[in-house]
Order: C-alpha cells, then sequence, then structure tokens
C-alpha cells in the first residue's frame, strides 16, 4: 500500500526524485523502470523460492491495482462520457 506515513515517505523522497529526473533524461523508459524494479524485488525478496515469488507478484499486484483504481479508471471514466459508452455496458 503507498499510504505509508510522511516520515517513513521523507526517508524515500530524495531518492525517488532523483530517480524520476534520471528516468526523464534516460531511454528507453519502460525498459530502465523494468530493470529497477527488477532489482529492487530482487533485493528484497529471495526470489529463489515460491514464498518470494509470491510476494513479489503480490507487490507487483497490489501497485497495478492502485493504479488501475487512481489513474486509470477516472481516465476511461471521462473517455466514456465523451465517446459514449459500450452497448453491452449500458443499463
Amino acid at each position: 500500500m503507498p499510504y505509508v506515513d510522511q516520515d517513513t515517505r521523507k526517508k524515500f523522497d530524495d531518492i525517488v526524485n532523483h530517480l524520476v529526473a534520471t528516468f526523464k533524461t534516460t531511454a528507453p523508459k519502460a525498459g530502465n523502470l523494468n530493470y529497477v524494479i527488477t532489482c529492487l524485488l530482487n533485493a528484497f525478496y529471495d526470489v529463489d523460492r515460491y514464498e518470494g515469488f509470491n510476494s513479489a507478484v503480490g507487490v507487483l499486484e497490489c501497485v497495478k491495482l492502485e493504479l488501475y483504481r487512481r489513474r486509470v479508471a477516472p481516465y476511461e471514466d471521462q473517455a466514456m462520457v465523451k465517446n459514449g459508452d459500450i452497448p453491452a455496458y449500458k443499463r
């Protein structure tokens, strides 16, 4: 869950901001982000055991779901209003 307390966030903000600045000046962005995420997951989880694989996949899944909930769904809702709903989903 990304909603950690403010003191914990302060410990990571400088690092995150440095990464963001680096990503903005380096291509390919998706490949580089994949690399950094992979390195972090490999450093924190025992990826030679099922429990580690499961934990790493769980983190990725929660990040994906939160991104979808907070950013993608509202974007799609706006597109639906602008372009019209799909007939099968109309009530």
